[in-house]
C-alpha cells in the first residue's frame, strides 16, 4: 500500500530508447512505487518491467560511488583529485612515448541515454587527439547512419516509421514488442500496432524467429539469415517490372532513378526464392501489397543492421519507401522535428579519412569499427594501442570475439573506465571513475527525440541529490580535460568557465525549431509531464543536407557493393542454392540473437527483478534440428564457432526457422574479478564468445552478428 504522505515525481525512463514517462511515488525520500505517467503526451501511461528497476540501480550495493584503483591487494578507494590527476598523467605519458594514437577510446551504448555524456563526452575525445575512437555504433546502427549520410547528406537524418498513421507496416529483422522500437522510439508500441489493425491495416513481420511481434502481426514469414538483401531487391524488381513505382513529389528531387532500376533488374522473385527460403509467389504478393497500400512503411532493424549486408539492406529499405512515394509523407517513413535539433548541430559524418592500422578498415564520423579494437591492442608496432579509456560500456560482452578483447584489455599498460560497475570489461581498468547514475541526474533525451514517432519534449530534474563525494559524468569529463591540459584538479573539480548541461539545454531549446514560440528550459520545467509538439510532418527537400538538396538514390558505394551479393549468392537467371546457406568445416547451423523485454544492456542483469524467473539464456533450436542431433529439451549443449565455444541449455521450438539457432545477448557473467552479485548468480554465456571479428558488413564495417556459422552438440 502506498503511504498517504507521498509526493509524485515525473520523469522519463532512460533504460532503453522508448522514452516512457514515469510517475514515481516518494515517501520520506524513499521510492514506494513506479508507475506509467498517464499524462505523458508521448507514452500515455505505458511502462515496461525495466522502468521499475531504476530504483534497483540507485540502491545497488555493487554500484561504485567513489573512484577505485586496482592494486595487487584488490580494489582501493581513492580521492577524486588523486584519481583524475593520475589518469591524466598516465595518458599523457603514454602519448608522449608512443604518439596520440597509442590511447584508444570506447563509448558504450548507455552514453546516448545520458544528457551529460551526450553534451560533454566529445570534449575528452578532442583533448586526446587520437584516431583510435570506437563505440557501440559499429556493433549496432552504423549501417543506418552510413546510408543516411550518403543518401540524405547527414548521418542522423534517419527516416522514422509513422506508425501512428500507416496502413501497411512491413517489419524486417526487428522485434518492437520487446524493444518498444529501436531507431523508432515508440513507448507503448503495442498500442500503435493494434491501432494499425483496428483501422483495417496490415502488419507483416519477416524474421528467422517467430517473435513477440509476430504474435500481434497479421502475418509472419520466415527468412534465411543474411538473405534480406535479396528479398528487398526482388520486391524493388517487381515494383519496377510491373509499373508499380509511384514516387509522386519525391521524383522532383531525387538523383539516380535509372541506376536504381538497372541495379535491381537481375533479382526477380523466382531467382532469389531458394536463397531466401520465401516462395516467389509470396515475394510478388508482398511487393504488390506494399505498392498498393494507401500509406505504407518498411522498417528494418538489428536483424538487418547486424549482418554482412547491413548497409545494402538499409539502402534498399529507403529505396522501397521512396519508389512507392512513402518517404516524407504521413503514414510512411518521416523525419522528426525535435525541439533540440542535433541534426543541425552534429557532424554530418565523413568517411574514409583514415584507416585502422592492422586491417585497414575505414573510419566513419571519426570512429573506427570496434571489431578491429582487439587486434589494434595485440599487434605490436608503431601506432599500437597501449592505453584505453572506456565510458559506460562493456565491450567484452557486446563486441565480436569478446574472448579476444578480454585478452587484449588485460595486456594494456593502462586503462581507465568511467563506469558505475566493476564488470567484465572494467575489471581490467587500473582506475575506475564512477559517475552518478539515473535518478541522481537531470534528464533530457537529445538523441531519442530525433528518432521518435511523434514530436514532443520533456525535461526531468534529478530525483535524488548527489552525495558530496559523488560527481556527475560531465564534471568528470571537464576535470579530465583540465588535467590533460596540464592544470591539476582539486577535490572540487569545478571549472567556472564551463557551462552546465541545463544551460546548454536551454540554449538548444531557445535556438531550436520551437524557440520562437517560447520553448525554453523553464517552460519544460513548468510542464513536468512534457509537451506535445505534434505528429511528424513532411520536411523535404528543405531538410536535406546534400549539396544540391536532392536525394542520392544510387551512390556508387552501394551500386558497387552489389557485386558482393552476386559473389556470395551466385545469382543467375536459374536460381541456385545460396552460398550463404551452405556450411563449412562442420558448422551446420546459422546463429542469430534475440532480445527480451526485461533486458537491454548487460548491466541490467544485476537487478533481481529483471532476471528472476526461468532461465532466458538458452539456445533456441527447431525440433527437426534437435532430433537430427539426438538432442532433447533442457539438455546442456555446446555451441562452437571459429572463434570459441560455450555451453548452455537447449530450448526446442518451431518458433525458430529450420537451420537456425538463437541465443540472447548481454549474458556471460561468469568471468572472475567482477562485482555483480545478482548477475553472477544468473551468469549465462556470452553470444559474443562465438561471434567473429572478421565477419563484417564490408561496406560499412559494422559487425555481422547474425548468420555466424556454428555447430551444436550434446555433452
Amino acid at each position: 500500500m502506498i503511504p498517504q504522505t507521498t509526493h509524485t515525481h515525473y520523469r522519463t525512463c532512460n533504460l532503453c530508447e522508448a522514452m516512457c514517462g514515469l510517475a514515481i511515488d516518494m515517501h520520506e525520500q524513499r521510492i514506494v512505487a513506479i508507475r506509467g505517467d498517464a499524462a505523458d503526451p508521448f507514452s500515455k501511461g505505458h511502462i515496461c518491467p525495466k522502468a521499475t528497476a531504476l530504483q534497483d540501480v540507485y540502491a545497488d550495493p555493487d554500484r561504485l560511488k567513489t573512484p577505485m584503483r586496482r592494486t595487487v591487494h584488490g580494489w582501493q578507494a581513492i580521492g577524486w583529485a588523486e584519481a583524475i590527476n593520475e589518469v591524466a598523467s598516465k595518458l599523457r605519458q603514454t602519448q608522449a612515448a608512443h604518439g596520440n594514437n597509442a590511447v584508444g577510446v570506447y563509448l558504450g551504448n548507455p552514453n546516448v541515454h545520458n544528457v551529460g555524456s551526450m553534451l560533454f563526452s566529445a570534449s575528452i575525445i578532442k583533448a586526446l587527439r587520437s584516431q583510435n575512437i570506437f563505440s557501440a555504433t559499429s556493433v549496432d546502427q552504423l549501417p543506418h547512419q552510413f546510408v543516411a549520410r550518403h543518401m540524405f547528406g547527414h548521418q542522423f537524418l534517419l527516416p522514422i516509421p509513422d506508425v501512428e498513421r500507416t496502413d501497411y507496416f512491413l517489419i524486417l529483422g526487428a522485434n518492437p514488442m520487446a524493444s518498444n522500437g529501436s531507431l523508432m522510439t515508440a513507448g507503448g508500441i503495442e498500442r500503435h500496432l493494434k491501432g494499425i489493425k483496428h483501422r483495417g491495416g496490415k502488419i507483416v513481420l519477416i524474421d528467422p524467429r517467430r517473435s513477440e511481434t509476430a504474435d500481434v502481426a497479421n502475418e509472419h514469414i520466415f527468412i534465411k539469415p543474411n538473405s534480406d538483401v535479396l528479398l528487398l531487391l526482388a520486391m524493388l524488381h517487381t515494383i519496377f517490372a510491373e509499373g508499380l513505382a509511384k514516387p509522386d513529389r519525391l521524383a522532383e528531387f531525387c538523383n539516380g532513378w535509372d541506376a536504381v532500376r538497372a541495379s535491381v533488374a537481375a533479382y526477380s522473385p523466382h531467382v532469389v526464392s531458394a536463397a531466401t527460403g520465401i516462395a516467389a509467389e509470396t515475394i510478388l504478393r508482398l511487393a504488390r501489397e506494399f505498392a498498393a497500400a494507401p500509406r505504407a512503411v518498411c522498417y528494418g532493424r538489428v536483424g538487418l543492421s547486424m549482418q554482412r549486408f547491413g548497409g545494402l539492406c538499409q539502402w534498399l529499405i529507403n529505396l522501397l519507401n521512396i519508389v512507392t512515394g512513402n518517404l516524407d509523407r504521413a503514414g510512411g517513413a518521416m523525419f522528426t522535428t525535435p525541439a533540440i535539433d542535433m541534426v543541425d548541430g552534429a557532424r554530418a559524418g565523413k568517411f574514409g579519412r583514415w584507416r585502422s592500422r592492422v586491417r585497414g578498415l575505414p573510419e566513419f564520423a571519426g570512429e573506427l569499427p570496434v571489431a578491429t579494437l582487439a587486434e589494434e591492442i595485440l599487434t605490436a608496432g608503431d601506432g599500437q594501442i597501449r592505453a584505453m579509456v572506456t565510458v559506460a560500456g562493456n565491450p567484452v560482452l557486446s563486441t565480436p570475439n569478446g574472448g579476444q578483447l578480454d585478452t587484449a584489455l588485460a595486456s594494456l599498460d593502462f586503462m581507465v573506465a568511467i563506469d558505475i560497475y566493476i564488470n567484465e570489461t572494467t575489471r581490467h581498468a587500473h582506475i575506475i571513475l564512477p559517475p552518478t547514475a539515473g535518478l541522481e541526474c537531470e534528464h533530457y533525451d537529445i538523441i531519442f527525440h530525433v528518432l521518435a514517432i511523434h514530436n514532443s519534449a520533456k525535461y526531468s530534474p534529478p530525483l535524488f541529490a548527489a552525495a558530496p563525494d559523488q560527481r556527475h559524468d560531465w564534471q568528470i569529463y571537464q576535470a579530465l580535460v583540465q588535467a590533460l591540459g596540464g592544470s591539476p584538479v582539486d577535490e572540487a573539480m569545478s571549472s567556472a568557465k564551463s557551462m552546465t548541461p541545463a544551460q546548454l539545454l536551454d540554449l538548444g531549446l531557445r535556438y531550436g525549431p520551437y524557440g520562437a514560440s517560447g520553448l525554453s528550459l523553464d517552460k519544460l520545467k513548468a510542464e513536468p509531464h512534457g509537451v506535445d509538439l505534434g505528429p511528424l510532418q513532411p520536411r523535404l527537400p528543405e531538410r536535406l543536407f546534400t549539396p544540391d538538396k536532392r536525394i542520392q538514390l544510387a551512390p556508387d558505394l552501394f551500386l558497387n557493393d552489389l557485386a558482393r551479393v552476386q559473389a556470395v549468392f551466385k545469382i543467375s537467371e536459374v536460381s541456385e542454392p545460396s552460398e550463404a546457406s551452405k556450411t563449412s568445416e562442420g558448422y551446420d547451423l546459422m546463429l542469430i540473437g534475440r532480445r527480451h523485454l526485461r533486458s537491454n544492456n548487460s548491466w541490467m542483469h544485476n537487478s533481481e527483478r529483471l532476471v528472476r524467473g526461468k532461465d532466458r539464456c538458452t539456445v533456441l533450436m527447431h525440433p527437426h534440428d534437435a532430433a537430427t542431433r539426438g538432442l532433447h529439451p533442457q539438455q546442456t549443449v555446446t555451441i562452437k564457432s571459429r572463434v570459441g565455444q560455450v555451453s548452455l541449455p537447449l530450448e526446442i521450438s518451431d518458433d525458430v526457422m529450420l537451420g537456425v539457432g538463437s541465443v540472447p545477448h548481454g549474458w556471460g557473467h561468469d568471468r572472475a574479478g567482477t562485482r555483480l552479485q545478482v548477475a553472477q548468480r544468473q551468469a549465462g554465456v556470452s553470444i559474443n564468445d562465438l561471434t567473429d571479428e572478421v565477419f563484417l558488413d564490408d561496406l560499412t564495417g559494422n559487425a555481422a552478428f547474425s548468420g555466424v556459422q556454428v555447430s551444436v552438440t550434446g555433452l
